[in-house]
């Protein structure tokens, strides 16, 4: 399992699930700062389908971000989940099935069986840590 430090080192798309367009919200902010340190962003979230955010395509579902990447041979680094914990099983469920590499629960989620089945699947799993915070800690 890689660290935390690893994990940001090594990805380069974090698809962001349940990523609002109000930038008031928790995951636009995380998500933009993400995309200002030079991550790809690629917002899930089937209120905004078709729509964009952050100059970015928003996608229905993972599976759908996965095929959008798949053409240029990029897959999903890190799923990183702004949901409560009781919707993150079906989360996991597809970040295995697109061979995602990590899924990341944000701050105040925590779901022990979902991180169990994804690990059991080879993902890295990160609980209860945010994305930005930990960026910003990481690299000053």
């Amino acid at each position: 399992m890689r660290t935390i430090a690893q994990i940001l080192q090594d990805s380069k798309t974090i698809a962001v699930v349940g990523l609002s367009a109000k930038p008031e919200r928790p995951s636009f902010g995380v998500a933009e700062y993400l995309q200002g340190q030079g991550y790809r962003i690629l917002p899930v979230n089937p209120a905004y389908a078709g729509q964009e955010i952050l100059g970015e395509r928003v996608h229905a579902t993972l599976q759908e971000a996965a095929d959008a990447l798949a053409p240029s041979g990029q897959r999903i680094d890190i799923v990183d989940c702004f949901r409560k914990s009781q919707d993150i099983p079906p989360i996991a469920r597809d970040a295995i099935a697109v061979r995602a590499g990590c899924l990341w629960m944000q701050l105040e989620i925590e779901h022990q069986a979902a991180a169990d089945m994804a690990r059991a699947a080879g993902l890295d799993v990160v609980m209860n840590h945010c994305l930005k915070i930990e960026h910003r800690q990481l690299n000053g």
